[in-house]
């Protein structure tokens, strides 16, 4: 059975969808190692990382297994333990509406900030803190700190809605994803870029409030979208660490 191109405008689930069909229909066999992430993006016509999307609700759904290092490769049909087909929002789709939503909001933020927001924000960056130096992930930090500069808006409808894009980084296929890249030294990274949001904020610099927000948003995609290679290291360094929860 030939692989069909995807249309741009469709989402992981398609591509899980043909590819669940492909190792139903024995084109990939069990024990076989699907082709490389690169030469499956190019025949479908996809990006990588919706590509790797799609490879992760496989997974969840327990119909593949991926070795970083080595490769996705096709479980029996037994060991599905899921409930059915991941349907999750997209993480990367989530991020690129965050950073859209909340640029601008940082930027609103940075305008006319009041004392109880600033110190909410030193608050939060201090927690974000506090979280990795003990060695976990700094999500309630982070969480808190989004949440802040969406109150500054004084509006309930864009909190809800900032409220709930961050609370989708719990869905198993956001949290899945990021399992893979997530490290203590991806989280020092991540506070420095919250650090630079508040620094704009606190200066009341809405141009660069706007554009640090854009930024972390932007190097977050990207480490939610790196290459395989790359949570190779991420595996190895976990190897006697309790695994993290978020990115």
């Amino acid at each position: 059975m030939p692989l069909h191109a995807i249309e741009p405008r469709r989402l992981y689930r398609q591509i899980a969808d043909q590819l669940r069909q492909l190792i139903e229909q024995g084109e990939y066999p069990v024990g076989a190692r699907m082709p490389p992430e690169r030469d499956l993006a190019s025949q479908m016509g996809v990006s990588r990382p919706s590509l790797r999307e799609a490879m992760i609700a496989l997974e969840i759904e327990g119909l593949v297994e991926v070795r970083t290092g080595s490769g996705v490769y096709v479980l029996a049909r037994d060991q599905n333990l899921s409930d059915g087909p991941v349907t999750a929002e997209g993480p990367l789709e989530i991020i690129r509406a965050r950073q859209t939503l909340e640029s601008e909001l940082a930027a609103q933020a940075a305008r006319n900030p009041s004392a109880a927001h600033l110190a909410a924000l030193h608050h939060s960056l201090r927690l974000m803190q506090q979280e990795a130096d003990i060695g976990g992930s700094s999500v309630q930090g982070d969480r808190l700190l989004h949440l802040t500069i969406a109150e500054a808006a004084d509006n309930s409808v864009l909190l809800r809605i900032v409220t709930e894009l961050f609370d989708e980084r719990s869905n198993p296929l956001f949290a899945q994803l990021t399992n893979y890249f997530e490290t203590p030294a991806i989280w020092a990274v991540a506070i420095s870029e919250h650090r630079a949001i508040v620094a704009a904020i606190e200066r009341r610099d809405p141009a660069g409030a706007r554009q640090a927000m854009h930024d972390h948003l932007d190097r977050s995609f990207d480490r939610l979208s790196a290459n395989w290679t790359q949570a190779e290291g991420v595996a190895a360094s976990r190897s006697s660490k309790a695994p993290l929860t978020s990115q």
